[in-house]
């Protein structure tokens, strides 16, 4: 009987002849898009056999000053040969932060071509409807799919307005105890002309129609009328930081990236384009019933301020783990 498949080789190393020289341990991009590296103890010249490593876990170089979270994206920014928490023009998903990585490390463990299982996503998927677009008066949410990036906006009417973008299902709202992990992707292209207008996201227990104060569980991030600043503050019922200037900045037509890490929720630690922002500041949820999910929120008050704020990617992901 003639054998239905025979042995081609170790599935995470594939086999190639080299059609340039490569150095052993060179991070390289696969034809299908995967990440791989050089595998060998010596430089690979044109025409020699080449295997590419494309799973495991690998230590790599690291961007400096920038931190990653246990399970957070990492790109190799091929410019520099390091890894990074976003994509430039060029650069390619690597995988997967392996453990905590502190802004001082020169490299990094990564799980090479691994992906997030976030409980859930708002990537831009069209028709997406696990997503509740919420409004009172205003423009409210205008991107009727749902896709990102979705702008959360008002209009020069002189009203109390209101709008938020939150997970529609109970399941997708997290208990505190499940160690919330959430990343964003956000851009304020309107910051308006009034101390009326609020902007917020990040996790809460609820929303509100007039008052984002009123609701009583959350740690966010906050920006308050016309300033830049990005303040963040904590409540859960007992505990209560007041809104605080991160020293961070937002960009007018820019996104920016933030990570709220809850795996202590008795001392989250909140992130700004991969930078630990406010680390002495304990924001602690720890006496929050929950459940917590994601939001994004504006509101103003009687006043004719337009806002504009967009956001392109929400994830959320839980763990057992520390």
């Amino acid at each position: 009987m003639t054998s239905e498949a025979t042995y081609s080789g170790d599935p995470d190393v594939l086999d190639f002849v080299a059609a340039v020289a490569r150095a052993s341990g060179e991070v390289v991009q696969m034809p299908d898009g995967r990440a791989g590296v050089v595998q060998g103890l010596k430089a690979v010249a044109v025409g020699d056999p080449l295997g590419v490593r494309v799973s495991g876990v690998v230590t790599v170089a690291k961007t400096a000053d920038i931190c990653f979270i246990d399970g957070g994206k990492v790109y190799w920014d091929r410019s520099a040969n390091a890894a990074h928490f976003r994509p430039q023009s060029g650069d390619f998903l690597l995988g997967t932060a392996h453990g905590d990585a502190a802004a001082a490390a020169l490299t990094m463990a990564v799980d090479l071509n691994a992906g997030q299982n976030n409980l859930i996503d708002f990537d831009g998927n069209p028709g997406e409807v696990l997503w509740t677009s919420e409004a009172t008066d205003g423009v409210g949410v205008t991107a009727a799919t749902l896709a990102a990036p979705t702008m959360l906006s008002f209009d020069a009417v002189a009203e109390v307005a209101q709008a938020a973008l939150f997970p529609t299902l109970t399941e997708h709202h997290v208990p505190v105890a499940d160690g919330p992990i959430l990343e964003m992707e956000v851009a304020v292209y309107d910051i308006g002309d009034d101390a009326a207008l609020d902007i917020t996201f990040g996790l809460a227990n609820g929303s509100h129609a007039t008052d984002f104060d009123a609701v009583t569980e959350a740690v966010i991030f906050h920006l308050d009328g016309t300033a830049l600043d990005i303040l963040a503050e904590s409540d859960d019922g007992t505990t209560e930081v007041a809104a605080t200037n991160t020293t961070k900045d937002c960009v007018d037509d820019t996104f920016f990236e933030v990570w709220i890490d809850c795996r202590n929720p008795a001392d989250c630690q909140l992130y700004i384009d991969g930078v630990n922002v406010l680390p002495d500041t304990v924001f602690d949820i720890s006496a929050a019933t929950g459940p917590l999910f994601p939001i994004v929120h504006i509101e103003k008050t009687n006043n004719d301020t337009l806002a504009d704020v967009r956001v392109k990617r929400i994830s959320l992901r839980t763990t057992d783990l520390p």
